[in-house]
């Protein structure tokens, strides 16, 4: 047979469309050409699949060698399909039986003593193949070191190798004692450790809010002096997320996996993303010639903490505003359009002014009012309209440090109550209460007469928005779960407002 036709799978964003590779041999002079709309990544597959398999003592066929990869009008990069080209040479040239290859997808680069290295995006590529239901369930051979995020996909069949030769003797019928062992998944094993907020001593005020932004999903900015703690805060935020449930965890694994940063050890894990001061605006959304999750996806299902976010150019903060409330991000390039996940909790931190210490009782501050406006500017008014909760990280006196300070509460205490706020908010409404919409906001925060009058109040003295009014309604309904209370009550109300009021009085 002269003709093998294998299935791979490219990347396009999270969508994994099939590929078949077509490997044909014909009379003429020696050549090996690849078409089907490759990459330079692609492209040099003819050299590393060459000497795979002359390392390997295989024959490359003195012929003229075709592979296709179709459909044509669909990119193909990375080195993914160096498994499949190479398999197809040896069924169209007799070298290995083809006649069960059609039950099987592949995918694997080939170093060149035909070794198998891992590819970014098996986890992408394993769902798409299980959800396809294009006839019988295939199964699915990749390399060793991507068995285990490949392996989360429920009932799928994974077949890992380490080398070119485990797989040609997998299909060799006089072989079968060596065939490929199917992959089990390893999730048990690994427990989570987060950091503890009872290394965190004082700033109940600003524990209390990040309680109520876990509870609730809200995004939170916290504004004070350098060594005030609000760095230590941020980072021990995901340890009080409600656990994450096994679609956000497989979809969260999935984006990693598509940058090729997924760990098996980090399943069930909440990321936690802290870009640098310096990040473009691609870095953030993601982008390329070749779309890629930025960095609001990579953090998707967790928590984005951008510290010292008054030093990043406005223009790349201004990219967050459509994300923050879809949930997702949409690429569009000449070419190519990608649409990535990006819910993700947004944790801020500035100081109050440009040296740091507007309002300190040391009184070093000597920045005019119109230097702090500047740096507030910063921060677009759309931007701020988006953070629910604004509060203030004041710098501790000395007399709340040390040894007679006292610890403070545990992340386990705090995850306890957030966990059953979460839970309240599932059965009442099926989702966290940052993402109902107006319809449901009027269903789910009623108020009673005296909070109604104080939230208008509010309303009318600060110039608030429609936008930031169904805020402040989301975090008194949290507010309201933290307490294990049906209705918003006033207390409620005054609480959520206070949340709002921070670079206003500064």
């Amino acid at each position: 047979m002269s003709l093998a036709v294998l299935k791979s799978r490219a990347l396009a964003g999270m969508e994994a469309p099939e590929v078949s590779v077509e490997v044909h041999l014909a009379n003429g002079l020696p050549s090996f050409t690849i078409v089907g709309l490759p990459d330079t990544e692609v492209k040099e597959s003819r050299d590393r699949v060459r000497a795979a398999l002359q390392n390997c003592g295989f024959e490359m066929p003195a012929r003229r060698i075709t592979a296709n990869l179709a459909p044509a009008d669909l990119p193909k990069e990375s080195g993914r399909f160096d498994l499949p080209i190479a398999l197809g040479i040896l069924a169209a040239s007799g070298q290995l039986p083809g006649d069960q290859l059609h039950h099987y997808e592949f995918a694997g680069e080939l170093s060149l003593s035909g070794q198998l290295r891992p590819i970014r995006g098996a986890l992408a590529m394993t769902f798409a193949m299980q959800r396809s239901g294009a006839g019988a369930p295939r199964a699915f051979i990749l390399p060793q070191a991507n068995a285990d995020e490949a392996a989360l996909v429920r009932d799928a069949c994974i077949y890992p190798a380490h080398s070119l030769l485990e797989v040609c003797a997998h299909f060799a019928a006089h072989a079968s004692h060596t065939a490929l062992q199917r992959h089990q998944p390893r999730l048990a094993a690994h427990a989570l450790a987060y950091p503890d907020f009872a290394d965190v001593q004082g700033q109940q005020q600003a524990r209390r809010a990040l309680e109520v932004a876990a509870a609730g999903g809200h995004n939170v900015l916290m504004v004070g002096p350098p060594g005030a703690g609000k760095t230590m805060l941020a980072s021990r935020f995901p340890g009080v997320l409600p656990p994450m449930s096994d679609e956000e965890a497989l979809e969260s694994a999935a984006v990693h996996s598509l940058g090729g940063h997924f760990k098996v050890e980090h399943w069930k894990r909440r990321p936690y993303r802290t870009p640098h001061q310096t990040a473009s605006g691609v870095a953030l959304v993601g982008g390329g010639n070749v779309p890629r999750p930025g960095e609001i996806s990579l953090a998707h299902c967790g928590v984005l903490f951008l510290d010292e976010i008054a030093e990043f150019q406005r223009r790349v903060l201004d990219v967050l505003r459509q994300p923050m409330e879809s949930g997702v991000i949409s690429i569009s390039r000449a070419a190519r359009q990608a649409e990535f996940p990006a819910r993700f909790q947004l944790i801020a931190a500035m100081n109050p002014c440009p040296c740091g210490y507007l309002g300190h009782a040391s009184g070093r501050c000597r920045c005019t009012p119109d230097a702090v406006l500047r740096y507030h500017s910063r921060l677009s008014g759309p931007l701020l309209d988006r953070i629910d909760l604004q509060i203030e990280v004041a710098a501790m006196p000395p007399a709340a440090l040390g040894r007679h300070a006292g610890a403070g509460e545990s992340t386990q205490a705090i995850a306890r109550r957030v966990a059953a706020a979460f839970a309240l908010q599932l059965a009442r409404q099926g989702k966290a209460n940052q993402r109902l919409n107006s319809t449901e906001i009027e269903q789910h925060c009623r108020l009673e007469a005296h909070g109604e009058q104080l939230l208008h109040g509010a309303m009318a003295r600060l110039h608030w928005s429609a936008r930031t009014y169904h805020r402040v309604l989301r975090v008194a309904r949290s507010i309201a779960d933290l307490a294990g209370s049906p209705g918003i009550t006033q207390a409620h109300v005054a609480e959520a407002i206070q949340y709002r009021r921070v670079l206003r009085e500064i």
